[in-house]
């Protein structure tokens, strides 16, 4: 391995996280509002707490998972990160690889094993994440479920974007948010509103799986809808006021967009992991 160094690869992880809480995001958790009985500092804990267990050095992305969540519950206590740490492990040990960052990638989540199946169900267990539910096949919860990462996530991926992500190579990354983040770049939006402007474009675009768990996939397209809605907001406004009414109608329905959140702080972090990777050649 010849690529990003661990210490480049946590940090860029640690404020990936921590930029993300400083963006009003409606429905989730961040530096306007807390929610969901989480606070900011919950968040932040969990950024700094798990950092060096997803960038160490050459693990296996189920042991960065698993040892990240589990750091993660002992610190805080409860499930603030296991969405950013599925989507950003394959991530962090593609970075690691000399090469292309999207062509490394696709070689991790190629090359899963029994192993890393193990430790992921582990993860997801220690974590129990709302309204997981119980699946027909590769049930996570069942200690019988056959060891098959990419088998249990496209078992997932048509009611989860998460899972969906590990089928698709991460597209929702490359098509949804960088290309916002980019955009809010060239409108010269002040920070952090470009990173509100990445988490519209997720929730306008995708149903949230989160949303969609707890309270069904109608509710979670009609979430989409709303935030459809929001897209007409000038961001280069600061539009705090009618974003934060809009915060709390969807807090006050128990409505978490967590999913779209995830795939935020996992946009930051690749962006953050582009330019490093950049920056060496």
């Amino acid at each position: 391995m010849s690529g990003l160094a661990p210490e480049t690869i946590a940090a860029a992880y640690r404020a990936s996280c921590l930029d993300e809480l400083d963006a009003l995001k409606p429905g989730n958790v961040h530096a306007f509002a807390d929610g969901h009985r989480m606070a900011v500092a919950d968040f932040v804990a969990s950024a700094e707490i798990s950092a060096l267990p997803l960038a160490e050095a050459g693990a296996r992305v189920g042991r960065r998972v698993l040892r990240a969540v589990a750091a993660t519950m002992e610190a805080v206590g409860q499930n603030t990160n296991l969405g950013i740490l599925l989507l950003c492990a394959p991530l962090a040990a593609a970075a690691e690889t000399e090469g292309p960052l999207r062509h490394t990638l696709n070689a991790v989540l190629a090359g899963f094993d029994e192993g890393d199946a193990a430790d992921v169900f582990a993860a997801i267990r220690r974590a129990n994440p709302g309204g997981l539910g119980r699946a027909a096949q590769h049930d996570v919860t069942d200690p019988a479920a056959p060891l098959s990462l990419p088998a249990a996530m496209a078992e997932a991926a048509p009611r989860d974007a998460i899972a969906r992500a590990y089928v698709t190579g991460f597209d929702d990354l490359f098509a949804i948010g960088l290309p916002a983040l980019v955009e809010a770049r060239t409108r010269r939006l002040d920070p952090p509103w470009h990173i509100t402007a990445v988490f519209l474009a997720y929730l306008a675009r995708v149903p949230d799986s989160h949303v969609a768990r707890k309270h069904g996939p109608e509710r979670a397209e009609a979430l989409r809808v709303e935030a459809e809605a929001l897209l007409a907001l000038d961001l280069a406004e600061r539009p705090v006021g009618p974003l934060l009414a809009r915060d709390r109608a969807w807090k006050a329905d128990r409505l978490n967009p967590g999913t779209s959140a995830d795939f935020t702080v996992a946009t930051l972090f690749l962006d953050r992991l582009l330019g490093a990777v950049d920056g060496q050649s």
